[in-house]
């Protein structure tokens, strides 16, 4: 049976625009002016790479206390907003119950992962849930797939990574797993670049079912 390592925010759980909320939230409570480019600029750059970002654009705090007010307001939506994305739920039973193993490996630290999969009742069909803190390294490092493959028990050759970040994609793909990419809104002009990078590519999870 396969073995799927699946991505948390933008694959198994629509977070990105509860992401985007509330980084944007921090720069209004201290009344500092943006315009709709910023939201590309603040993806990929993390809690931490944003809130140094956020000090150059003028709001008086340190990283520590931005940081902070961020992982605040996350855990607060991830633990009671947070949906799970379009057949999750129903597929990951269906994959659970053909006899799939199922893990995550997500950026997200446990503090907003944990909760929102208790919430939405399907922690228990994983057999691991890691955030990259598990691992002391991201998801930009190919080592991480290959310890992942390592915990599993199992030829990094022989899992199946599911993101849809691109640059995720690429990574696990070089570290020589088996990689699908699915589609999120946040990362709609990627998608033909995954079409290239990936062995499959699926616009709704329960296509997993047909593969």
């Amino acid at each position: 049976m396969k073995t799927y390592l699946f991505d948390f925010d933008g694959t198994l759980v629509d977070s990105m625009p509860t992401y985007v909320s509330t980084m944007l939230r921090i720069l209004d409570e201290n009344q500092i002016p943006y315009d709709n480019s910023i939201v590309k600029i603040i993806t990929p750059l993390g809690l931490i790479g944003t809130a140094k970002y956020y000090i150059e654009l003028g709001v008086n705090k340190t990283v520590e206390e931005i940081t902070g007010k961020m992982l605040e307001y996350m855990i607060e939506a991830y633990s009671n907003t947070v949906p799970a994305k379009n057949n999750v739920e129903s597929t990951l039973k269906k994959l659970k119950e053909q006899g799939c193993d199922l893990h995550v490996l997500t950026a997200s630290p446990h503090e907003t992962l944990d909760p929102c999969l208790k919430r939405l009742g399907i922690d228990t069909l994983f057999t691991n849930i890691w955030s990259c803190n598990d691992f002391g390294t991201t998801k930009a490092d190919p080592n991480i797939y290959v310890e992942a493959a390592k915990r599993i028990g199992k030829d990094v050759s022989e899992v199946i990574f599911i993101d849809d970040n691109v640059n995720a994609d690429k990574t696990a793909k070089s570290a020589g797993m088996v990689v699908y990419g699915i589609y999120d809104e946040s990362s709609a002009e990627y998608v033909d670049e995954m079409k290239r990078v990936c062995e499959k590519y699926i616009y709704d999870f329960s296509e997993l079912l047909e593969i």
